[in-house]
């Protein structure tokens, strides 16, 4: 089965629970996949490293690009954009909240509308969204390749996830949008751009965890993505990642970075600079 064709099914999976009534408790370890491990503590964090570094204040955003594809933060400095894309677990989306609340590491989360985390974490994530420690952004629906999809089709997918995210946690999640797999042609830029979406954000670090990985690789990854300016991908879909929080958290500290969202560091785009 290919990435795609599992990313379907798993998306159909969740719509046919939905549809059927049936009902996940938000503590429940029985979801969409590894049932059998997600039980197991997140690792230790290392007390003698130092805390993790706040973000820099409010006068240092910067105003938003003008045009083209969001990969990294701009200029030099100590800054690190860790995104999380999909939400396939709704426990790993659970351990992954409560690992921000616990250890006060900014996340920017993509979210895939489809899926039941979002309704089911909801009352754990939102405060820590209304807070800005965790921020919402736009990855569709259902997470398909919009370059093969209509106009139509594609303005669906966005504004299905949109409207998930004004209901549920009452955020506009504009202008930031990751398209699936990372396809996106100008077709699907000015849809995007046409409902508010009008950054394209991908990454240049990569946990490469959107299959499974194992623990050792995942923190080699970190190793190699977490450093200065980064914007890192990372997903919502498989324990093991649930299980290194304390290796990946010290590697931030050591390096003395600042985890920061994507609103930590860019103006919005009502109070965005003319230049």
């Amino acid at each position: 089965m290919t990435e795609l064709d599992r990313r379907r099914f798993l998306v159909a999976v969740a719509a046919t629970m939905a549809v059927s009534g049936v009902c996940w408790s938000s503590g429940s370890k029985h979801t969409l996949a590894h049932a059998d491990v997600l039980g197991s503590a997140p690792g230790p964090i290392n007390p003698a490293l130092p805390k993790l570094l706040p973000p820099p204040g409010p006068d240092s955003r910067v105003a938003l690009p003008g045009g083209g594809v969001l990969k990294q933060l701009p200029g030099t400095g100590d800054l690190l954009a860790w995104t999380v894309d999909d939400g396939v677990d709704s426990e790993v989306v659970r351990l992954y909240t409560q690992f921000a609340k616990d250890t006060g590491v900014r996340l920017t989360y993509f979210v895939t509308g489809a899926y039941r985390s979002w309704t089911e974490n909801s009352a754990l994530l939102r405060p820590l969204v209304e807070s800005g420690q965790i921020q919402l952004a736009n990855h569709t629906w259902t997470h398909p390749d919009l370059t093969r999809l209509s106009q139509h089709q594609i303005a669906e997918e966005l504004t299905s996830t949109d409207a998930l995210l004004r209901n549920t946690y009452g955020v506009n999640a504009a202008p930031y949008f990751r398209p699936p797999y990372g396809h996106h042609n100008a077709t699907v830029d000015a849809v995007a751009a046409d409902l508010g979406y009008h950054i394209p954000t991908l990454w240049r670090g990569d946990l490469r965890d959107s299959a499974v990985r194992s623990e050792s690789q995942i923190i080699e990854m970190a190793s190699q993505s977490f450093t200065p300016q980064n914007i890192v991908i990372g997903h919502l879909n498989h324990a093991p990642v649930t299980h290194v929080y304390g290796q990946l958290v010290d590697i931030i500290r050591s390096r003395r970075l600042r985890t920061v969202t994507l609103n930590d560091v860019f103006l919005r785009p009502e109070t965005s600079r003319r230049t």
